[in-house]
């Protein structure tokens, strides 16, 4: 299992751009496929929404990877 984490440099990202970014997903549209299968985790609970509003110390989890949610400068 591979842990990262994602500084926010706002108040919050949705999971799909998260997703995105990461390059965990190759585009938005995969990201979407992702969570639409159930593949995505967000603190504990399989994730539906897309556009999920993520912030400081919230937990992502799809497959082998662990995203951590940390607040930024």
């Amino acid at each position: 299992m591979v842990t990262r984490t994602f500084k926010l440099k706002s108040e919050y990202i949705e999971l799909v751009k998260l997703i995105k970014l990461l390059g965990i997903a190759e585009t938005g549209g995969h990201a979407k496929n992702m969570i639409d299968e159930g593949e995505v985790m967000l603190n504990g609970i399989r994730e539906s929404r897309k556009r999920a509003k993520l912030r400081p110390g919230d937990k992502v989890e799809m497959a082998d990877i662990t995203i951590l949610i940390e607040a930024g400068n």
